[in-house]
Formats: C-alpha cells, sequence, structure tokens
C-alpha cells in the first residue's frame, strides 16, 4: 500500500452531458491520473462566497463612512475633525465593494481590501496619540479592523492560490475480484463504512449524492456531489458541485492483478481546506494528515472486502478502528468510559445486517 501526498492541480474532468463524453475523458488517465482538463483546479466557492460577504461588509461600511462621519467617529473614538477623511475611506470602501461584485474572480479586489485594512491600522495607531483620542474606543476599533483583516487576507490568498487544493493518492491490493470491489466502492454509502471522516453519504438521484464528514476539531461539513464518469469495472470519478462547504474532486481506478490475484486500487483526491492555507495548518495540529488518512482509509477498506470487517484489538480505543492502535498494551479504562462502544460491541462488517439477522434465526 503505497501513498503520495501533494500541492497541485487534479481535474478529473468537466461534467458532461453524455456517456460518451465520461467514457473518454475517464480512458484518458495514465497510472497518476493526471488530467488537463477545460478547468484547471477545483472551484474555490468556498473563496467566492466570502469574498461576496466582505463586498457587502464594504458597501455596508462605506456607506455608513459616507454618510454618518461624526458616527463612525464617535464609535471609534477618534476626533470630529477627521470627518473628512473618514469620508474618503467610504469612498474606498464602496469602491472596493463594487470591484468585488463585478469581477468573477475578484482576487485583485479584496487584495486592495487588505491594503485599505492596512492603512486603517496605521490610521488608528496615529489618531491613539493625539491628546483627546478616546483610546478604549479606539483599541476596541483596532480589534475589529484586525479580526476583519484576517478574514480578507485568508479570502485573497484563497483566490490566489490558483485553485490548487491538498492532494493525495495511495493504492492498494484487495484479493477480491474486481467486479465485486468495483460495485462495493460504486454504492457511494459504503464509503462511510471505512473512511474516517465520513459519517454518511445520501444517494439523491442522477449520479448526484450527498455527504456529510466530520472536519478539524469537530466541524460538520456537507455537501452535494456528482458522478464525472463511471465505467464498470474500470474508474470512477466524481466532484462536489459548486456552493459546497468544501471543494474536492476524486478519482478510484480498478485494475486486475498480475495472476489474477486480487484487484488493484488506485485513489486520488484533492481538496480544498477550509479556509484555505491557515485551515490546512490548523488540520495538521489537529493531526489531521490526508496522506495518512487516505492510507489507512484503503486499509480498513481491504479488511472489510477480505476480512468482512475492520480488524481491531483491544488496543483499540474505539471500536470502529479509527484510532491509532498500540501494540500489547490494551487501552485504560478512562479511555475506554470515553468510547462509545467497546471494541467488541462495534459492527464494522459490510455484512453485519445480515449476519445478526442468520444468529436471530437460529437463536429462534
Amino acid at each position: 500500500m503505497s501513498t503520495n501526498q501533494q500541492t497541485g492541480t487534479f481535474d478529473p474532468g468537466e461534467s458532461s452531458s453524455t456517456n460518451d463524453r465520461g467514457l473518454q475523458s475517464s480512458r484518458s488517465y495514465d497510472a497518476n491520473y493526471s488530467v488537463v482538463g477545460a478547468r484547471p483546479g477545483l472551484p474555490s466557492s468556498s473563496a467566492k462566497r466570502l469574498a461576496k460577504g466582505l463586498g457587502w461588509f464594504s458597501v455596508g461600511l462605506g456607506l455608513a463612512e459616507l454618510l454618518a462621519p461624526r458616527a463612525i467617529a464617535n464609535i471609534s473614538g477618534v476626533s470630529n475633525k477627521h470627518t473628512g477623511l473618514i469620508r474618503l475611506y467610504g469612498l474606498r470602501e464602496l469602491a472596493s465593494g463594487i470591484a468585488i461584485f463585478s469581477q468573477k474572480k475578484p482576487t485583485e479586489a479584496v487584495w486592495a481590501r487588505v491594503a485599505g485594512d492596512a492603512l486603517d491600522l496605521v490610521s488608528l495607531g496615529v489618531a491613539c496619540t493625539a491628546p483627546e483620542a478616546k483610546r478604549g474606543r479606539i483599541t476596541f476599533a483596532t480589534a475589529n479592523v484586525a479580526a476583519v483583516t484576517v478574514l480578507d487576507v485568508i479570502c485573497a490568498m484563497q483566490l490566489s492560490n490558483g485553485n490548487h487544493g491538498i492532494h493525495a493518492s495511495a493504492s492498494c491490493v484487495v484479493n477480491r475480484p474486481l467486479e465485486e470491489v468495483y460495485n462495493f466502492w460504486r454504492d457511494f454509502q459504503n464509503l462511510p463504512r471505512f473512511m474516517r471522516h465520513l459519517e454518511s453519504v445520501e444517494n439523491i438521484g442522477e449520479g448526484r449524492s450527498r455527504w456529510k464528514a466530520k472536519g478539524p476539531a469537530g466541524i460538520d461539513v456537507e455537501w452535494e456531489a456528482m458522478i464525472v464518469a463511471d465505467v464498470p469495472g474500470e474508474v470512477i470519478t466524481w466532484r462536489s458541485l459548486e456552493n459546497s462547504d468544501v471543494d474536492n474532486a476524486g478519482a478510484v481506478r480498478f485494475e486486475q492483478a498480475p495472476g489474477g490475484r486480487g484487484t488493484i486500487v488506485k485513489v486520488n483526491f484533492e481538496y480544498q481546506p477550509i479556509a484555505g492555507v491557515l485551515g490546512a495548518t490548523v488540520a495538521r495540529l489537529f493531526g489531521e494528515e490526508p496522506n495518512q488518512q487516505l492510507d489507512d482509509d484503503l486499509r480498513r477498506f481491504k479488511q472489510v472486502l477480505e476480512v468482512g470487517e475492520v480488524v481491531v484489538s483491544d488496543a483499540t480505543l474505539l471500536g470502529t478502528g479509527y484510532m491509532a492502535q498500540r501494540p500489547a498494551r490494551p487501552a485504560a479504562s478512562s479511555e475506554l468510559e470515553g468510547a462509545e462502544m467497546l471494541p467488541s460491541e462495534t459492527a464494522t462488517n459490510y455484512r453485519s445486517e445480515e449476519r445478526r439477522a442468520e444468529r436471530g434465526t437460529m437463536e429462534l
């Protein structure tokens, strides 16, 4: 089993209206699934939504500064002598907001907001030195401007990132027939059974599905995805729809292992972290490493198909096998008390419902 993680461009192809186009795009993959589609990378819809929010903020603040500069001066704790300068800043905010709404990808407009934020912070610092300054209010205003600056920088960095997401790839060999392996993965509702962060996948028809996952620090995220290409027994590709909480795309290829010894499964996955670079950094702080995640997911996938369940032991803190196992040392009582269920009580078998039904029939 091998993995590879990098930051790059991965595009499983555009959504096709015909099966022929999907077949052509899927068969163009090489061993690493490097594809150059009509649209590079993932749509950074989260950044665009944030940019629109910042645009409305600019318009609202600009109108307030332009029409009520004395009120803004009073709230900010600066002297009323600076109302003319506040009106100029209001015009700047209005221009930034209009620029954001007028651009399809408002990278420059958001960076202009960052420059404006820096000017605001300098102006507040200078105002704080004046004898008539109300320093408590100025400090409060400075804290608010700094918070908005952080949002502006995050948004600008995401828009400037060229839509390059975090890319991870992994492969494994499953000792099961190719058709069985393909059919199991093709039913996306099976994915949460071996993918740690996925809570549920619901098929909603017409090649679309609704995904729910647990993000870094326990944040719940949801999105809808659509199948881009599906060649039975060969390849499946999918990508999230616009305005998803997490922009992502994935591809999995199935190949017959040499000598008929099972099925080779190769997976490619790319996503845009929540809050961009900052989100990726926070995720790593919580141990959310995509490289290791995908490798662990495929290990569990292999176990489910070959053994019928995810293998767990007394060293597993949670019965799903998702937590790190510690050889030769069972979990402490305090750790087991915090678990939802013990390893022996967990149904990780993807045929567990059928087996429970069989046991119930035998008992009767």
